[in-house]
């Protein structure tokens, strides 16, 4: 895309931020300086102007701009430790509401996907979607063999759409990298690149379903969780069927409580269901907002729309699962090290002081009451905290961050007086033990046996081989490290120099006993023999002193 083509999407979206009175974002970009002068310039401006907060603003100029400025101040809503506070909160409320495609485009698209009319695979394809959003829509349908099921369809042309405006993203980062003195700090080409991938994985449908599919696995036979199965016979990358869920979503607290649902355990197996996906398995649900989250008639949740997951390292599990651990023991100390063990934080930084920042920051939240903690405003804070000590936050903890304030908002929803404390807590000790404990060590040994069974038959083998080319002197070491090769260097010449010096003292040693053997009186040719030894002594203490490297 030329910059002459984006040339008037740039023009809109000036217009845009002049009209919600966002100057101060038309500046750090140096978008048309007198362009925007212009819009100044007109009398409505004179005459209105408004009273609302900079991040409103900033929201509805960006539902104002479309879908795909939507999903990006969605995305950077999960940023808070790119955020001030007010524009992270308020861009958290944009909704991806957008008018749905006509359903006669949707079975057309289905029907070339699939390869054959719809009456190959389908009873009956409801022409109403139930759900659309920038990206795709859903329609419910059902299979020749009575399944029901939901139909996932990409939304026709959208791609080079998402293309126009990424490219549009990626000059206004320039513009922001180039002339904003925030954009060190904010990273503006970093967060468009992290919201291009995150863009272009939700338009392969087939992506989306192997997540389903591997989260379905997780919670196989779970009394929590259910997991719409995926026809794959039927999916492709514009088209995803799944099966269909039948549940009442969790925001309708009135139907629950009609149905009978015990709210209170409820939110608390939310709060379980999110703990064992990020520590037992490290792959999560990362778009767990109201709308993806249904209660089946037998009391599990169902989940939908796996286009967004996070995924934990152990490296990260146990990261976080000490930081919980020691937050709520509130030992500051413990928190500060393991930033700095695991090197997210700078090394030069004082631990104390790091600990005294962290301290300051969390007391007055531990001066509520424990159920009333937020988990992910403890993060928040975290982030917000050691961002000062040069801490660069983690892609998937941010993710793991923004799911958790899903989680709480979701329980607390339900039952006012959750206290996440007792359900994590358990969870999280129990990981811990497992993780360092000697069941860790069978685990390992469990995990690692097959691996060593198969190469076991070969050791005595290969021990015997090295042994004898060891013992025959036909053993060579090949130095392939350039560090381990200059340690070798300096290891030969740190011998080879005390070799010379002990030769070169020794040599003096004698001469000195020579000279007091002899007759100073009378020199013999013991004395020239003295002064000889003397002389080599010196010169091979001279070749053996260490020389400073230019």
């Amino acid at each position: 895309m030329t910059p002459l083509s984006q040339f008037g999407r740039l023009l809109r979206i000036t217009r845009v931020f002049v009209r919600h009175d966002l100057d101060e974002f038309v500046r750090a970009l140096h978008l048309f300086r007198p362009y925007r002068l212009v819009l100044r310039a007109l009398t409505f401006r004179w005459a209105v102007r408004p009273d609302k907060p900079r991040a409103v603003r900033l929201r509805e100029a960006l539902e104002e701009l479309g879908p795909i400025f939507i999903k990006f101040g969605q995305m950077l809503s999960t940023r808070p430790d790119l955020l001030p506070d007010d524009i992270a909160l308020e861009l958290a409320r944009l909704q991806d509401q957008v008018p749905p495609f006509p359903g006669a485009q949707a079975r057309e698209i289905v029907a070339r996907a699939l390869g054959g009319p719809l009456e190959q695979h389908f009873r009956e394809f409801a022409a109403e979607p139930v759900a659309s959003a920038s990206v795709a829509q859903v329609h419910f349908a059902v299979l020749t063999d009575g399944a029901e099921v939901a139909v996932k369809v990409l939304r026709p042309g959208i791609a080079p759409v998402i293309e126009r405006d990424l490219a549009l993203l990626f000059t206004l980062a320039e513009l922001a990298a180039r002339y904003w003195p925030e954009a060190r700090r904010l990273k503006p080409r970093e967060v468009v690149e992290e919201y291009s991938k995150t863009i272009h994985g939700e338009l392969d449908l087939m992506r989306e379903a192997s997540n389903a599919s591997r989260l379905q696995a997780n919670f196989a036979e779970s009394p929590l969780l259910h997991v719409p199965g995926i026809h794959w016979d039927l999916t492709r990358t514009e088209v995803m069927v799944m099966e269909r869920i039948n549940g009442i979503p969790i925001s309708n607290v009135a139907a629950l409580r009609d149905a009978g649902i015990d709210l209170r355990k409820l939110a608390h197996a939310g709060v379980e269901i999110f703990f064992t996906q990020a520590f037992r398995d490290g792959f999560f649900h990362a778009d767990m907002h109201p709308g993806n989250i249904f209660v089946l008639p037998d009391g599990r949740y169902g989940a939908v729309d796996f286009g967004i997951m996070g995924t934990l390292s152990d490296h990260d599990k146990l990261f976080l699962a000490e930081n919980f651990l020691a937050f709520f023991n509130r030992d500051y100390r413990a928190v500060a090290e393991a930033h700095l063990r695991v090197g997210w934080v700078d090394r030069n930084v004082r631990l104390e002081e790091f600990e005294a920042a962290i301290r300051a920051v969390c007391e007055p939240i531990f001066a509520r009451p424990i159920k009333d903690i937020s988990f992910g405003r403890l993060l928040l804070r975290l982030f917000q905290t050691a961002r000062q000590f040069n801490f660069e936050v983690q892609p998937q903890l941010v993710l793991l961050q923004k799911t958790l304030f899903n989680i709480e908002g979701l329980g607390r929803q339900l039952y006012p007086d959750l206290d996440l404390w007792e359900t994590a807590k358990p969870l999280l000790e129990r990981w811990m033990s497992e993780q360092l404990g000697p069941r860790a060590f069978m685990r390992t040994l469990k995990r690692e046996f097959p691996r060593w069974w198969r190469i076991l038959p070969e050791a005595p083998g290969v021990a015997f081989d090295l042994l004898r080319k060891a013992g025959s002197g036909e053993l060579v070491l090949n130095w392939r490290s350039a560090e381990i090769e200059r340690l070798r260097r300096e290891l030969y010449g740190h011998h080879r120099r005390l070799r010379l010096a002990v030769m070169g003292s020794g040599l003096l040693v004698s001469a000195a006993v020579v000279l007091a053997a002899g007759d100073p009186a009378a020199p013999s040719w013991t004395v020239f023999a003295a002064w000889g030894f003397a002389g080599a002594g010196l010169a091979l203490l001279a070749a053996a002193w260490p020389r400073r490297e230019s």
